[in-house]
């Protein structure tokens, strides 16, 4: 389903946040739209809520899984408002938001889907859980112009991993 913006989702598709867990994404460029929407719904978030440019596509086995919500991301305070607006119309419900080319891992994500995972916690009474949401970058950028790989990404011991630039006012030392 498509909606004209957050107002006219929270009007007409409000009955797909009856159910969560809920996964937003934000979609800011055309990098990995698709992989990363198909890899939350593998994953079992059912509403998945997709906020994007109307300008950009969505590949064809997506767009009836999704609830597809036109959005500019480019305006101040945008993630935030479209994120209290969700939590203001399904209180109570287990949400998660990522940008595109981000993906969620936790424990024996391989094999449970994520609403095993948060039912464990449930059953466990704890408030808390471990999760990771990973970036998927190129460690060569003249191979992935988009500065993604989905089958050989890279991650520095500081859990996070991107090429230094070079600083022209430093004598192009890395930034």
């Amino acid at each position: 389903m498509q909606y004209s913006g957050i107002k006219d989702f929270l009007s007409k598709g409000r009955d797909a946040l009856a159910k969560g867990p809920v996964a937003m994404i934000f979609v800011e460029d055309e990098v990995e739209i698709d992989s990363t929407i198909r890899h939350h719904i593998e994953i079992g978030f059912k509403p998945v809520l997709v906020f994007m440019p109307a300008a950009f596509s969505l590949a064809k086995d997506t767009t009836d899984k999704v609830h597809r919500i036109d959005y500019e991301m480019t305006r101040p305070g945008a993630l935030e408002d479209a994120v209290n607006a969700v939590i203001d119309a399904a209180p109570g419900l287990w949400m998660y938001y990522c940008y595109n080319a981000e993906y969620l891992f936790y424990p024996f994500c391989e094999s449970r889907d994520v609403g095993e995972m948060l039912a464990f916690h449930t059953e466990e009474r704890r408030d808390a859980m471990l999760a990771y949401v990973v970036d998927l970058y190129a460690g060569d950028l003249n191979q992935h112009g988009n500065a993604v790989s989905l089958e050989d990404s890279f991650i520095d011991r500081s859990g996070y991993y991107a090429l230094a630039r070079p600083d022209a006012a430093n004598h192009n030392h890395p930034k």
